[in-house]
């Protein structure tokens, strides 16, 4: 049902309407390519308001458009999150590092517009997909980006990454190599060059059989960067997943495959100073544990 980072067509037909109501194309920028869609729960909201996830889709930076993910939209806000999903411009329009201040500029908005929109400016998470896990990644770690809007990250509850490359130069993708000027790479252009100790508390997810890129180089590696940094992190990896499923399995038809929603939402839902969520059993070895740093965790994997 899902092939690469696109494919979503079935997901979005068969995903409920009911529990969200749809802002498409708000803008965010000045361009076309800076726009987002808002997903409101129909739920009451908490006092508060309602938890915030500002989304970055995946395709190598070269492909992807926010509409393909309305099934990750209508998930989270099912589960009571108000969701923003953001387009940026892409490759060959743009290279490195273009489409960080897109993506900046739109957590910015999420930022500056939580409490109209009827969230909780003080729970607000940055998620991303494969290309859009980079993204998330770099704005959550690495100052530079959000400074220039005004905002950092410690402003943020936390930030979710879903099979994101974190280090990946020098690179054999053919897509991938001119977004980043092969072979003259950018310096501390990778989320592995980061691991401050206020960085945002972490939640990493991979499949355990992605076979695009390697753990130990990219999501173990960063695992254990931010953990001896004292960030807390949690780390979950998943056996009967692929690269394109991890995601798609938030949405209903294909949850049987791995609790990624469940997991994400109960990270979303943990007190802001908590500890890091210890893997838990799951029916047919779904996530498997292994042991980081001397904390119970799961390990990851992710995509070039």
């Amino acid at each position: 049902m899902l092939a690469g980072c696109s494919g979503t067509g079935a997901l979005n037909a068969l995903s409920a309407t009911g529990t969200y109501t749809l802002q498409q194309g708000v803008a965010y920028g000045s361009g076309p390519r800076q726009r987002l869609d808002i997903y409101t729960p129909t739920s009451a909201p908490p006092a508060a308001g309602w938890p915030m996830v500002v989304f970055f889709y995946g395709g190598s930076w070269n492909t992807g458009a926010r509409g393909d993910y309305r099934f990750l939209g209508q998930a989270l806000a099912a589960q009571g999150v108000l969701t923003l999903i953001a387009d940026y411009r892409l490759y060959p329009e743009v290279r490195y590092p273009a489409f960080l201040q897109d993506s900046a500029q739109a957590l910015a908005y999420g930022l500056d517009q939580a409490r109209s929109l009827g969230a909780d400016p003080g729970r607000v998470f940055v998620m991303g997909h494969s290309a859009g896990g980079y993204n998330a990644a770099m704005l959550a770690l690495d100052a530079r980006w959000l400074q220039a809007s005004g905002h950092r990250p410690q402003e943020l509850a936390g930030w979710i990454g879903l099979a994101g490359p974190y280090d990946f130069f020098p690179t054999d993708n053919p897509d991938v190599r001119p977004v980043f000027f092969h072979p003259d790479y950018p310096p501390r252009a990778q989320p592995i060059d980061f691991a401050p100790a206020d960085a945002p508390r972490t939640f990493l997810g991979a499949a355990s059989e992605d076979t695009l890129v390697s753990p130990q180089r990219s999501t173990l590696q960063l695992a254990r960067k931010l953990q001896a940094a004292g960030v807390p992190v949690t780390l979950r990896l998943y056996d009967r997943v692929n690269h394109a499923t991890l995601v798609g399995a938030v949405a209903w038809p294909l949850r049987w495959l791995a609790p990624v929603l469940a997991d994400v939402r109960a990270f979303i839902g943990a007190p802001p100073t908590g500890k890091p969520l210890d893997a838990q059993p799951r029916a047919q070895s779904a996530v498997r544990t292994d042991q980081i740093s001397g904390n119970s965790t799961t390990s990851s994997i992710l995509r070039r």
